[in-house]
């Protein structure tokens, strides 16, 4: 299904008990280079007792990229977070339990700090709440090796980073289903998102939530380590953390039992 934006067309998908008025919405939001298909283990694991969204962010998946302009203002997380709340807006839902990893973990900090009051609860997952030193300068060269030779030069330092290699190494499949996302993920969208993500800061807007949070993180993530997820965890007091065991960037797919069970535990106490 398609949500339009302005010019924008966001692809989105709905699972779950849709029939059923009284359940809660829960809203999955992806990482870079990636698409909604990512969260296969919690759609099936939520399905039952959720109403699903699920939804490719600008530039990425079956949703628009545009190329990205002078100053990259097409690519804000303003503009990224207009794109949810217009579909939020359409679909009629309100208070939904945000799930974002990496970079819709910012998309979900953005989100709440844009519009406070609008998410039950928020899980920040193998994510940050501001950036390292070099960080501008590690996507940038990312971003030049894919305007070279496409997407396939980012391919293997993206699965090395995201996937611990016992897992790699086991789960062939898996890997391969997330190999194709990121090369489906166009270049102009790519660049756009990985210039705006090393540039944010919402550290000390954390503070000023209410939303009940959950901040996660795979405990051998090489990107968003320990270290980053635990300073989100003291810039949002009364935040919750839990480290994934055996698990690098996307625990959701590695460890998805053991994401799903903290995600749903923490949905049950907020």
């Amino acid at each position: 299904m398609i949500h339009k934006n302005g010019p924008i067309d966001i692809h989105y998908d709905l699972h779950g008990a849709l029939g059923d008025s009284t359940r809660p919405w829960i809203v999955f939001a992806h990482s870079l280079a990636c698409a909604s298909e990512m969260w296969r283990p919690q759609i099936a694991a939520f399905g039952r007792d959720y109403r699903i969204l699920t939804f490719d962010t600008r530039g990425h998946g079956r949703s628009s990229a545009p190329a990205p302009e002078a100053d990259y203002a097409n690519y804000h997380f303003d503009a990224l977070v207009s794109d949810v709340a217009t579909l939020f807006d359409a679909l009629k839902i309100e208070k939904p339990d945000f799930v974002g990893l990496s970079m819709g973990g910012m998309l979900g900090q953005a989100f709440a700090i844009k519009h406070p009051g609008r998410l039950k609860s928020l899980t920040i997952a193998d994510s940050v709440c501001e950036w390292p030193a070099g960080a501008t300068e590690t996507f940038a060269s990312r971003v030049a090796q894919a305007r070279q030779g496409g997407m396939k030069e980012v391919l293997q330092g993206s699965l090395e980073r995201w996937f611990t290699p016992p897992y790699r190494q086991s789960n062939p499949a898996e890997v391969d289903a997330i190999a194709q996302m990121i090369l489906s993920t166009k270049v102009d969208g790519y660049a756009g998102c990985s210039y705006s993500i090393p540039r944010i800061n919402f550290t000390a807007a954390l503070a000023t939530l209410k939303t009940p949070i959950l901040v996660m993180t795979g405990r051998h993530d090489p990107a968003t380590t320990v270290a980053l997820a635990e300073q989100i965890h003291r810039a949002a007091p009364g935040s919750v953390l839990n480290i994934i065991e055996g698990a690098a960037h996307l625990s959701n797919v590695e460890q998805a039992q053991a994401f799903n069970n903290a995600v749903r535990s923490f949905l049950q106490a907020s």
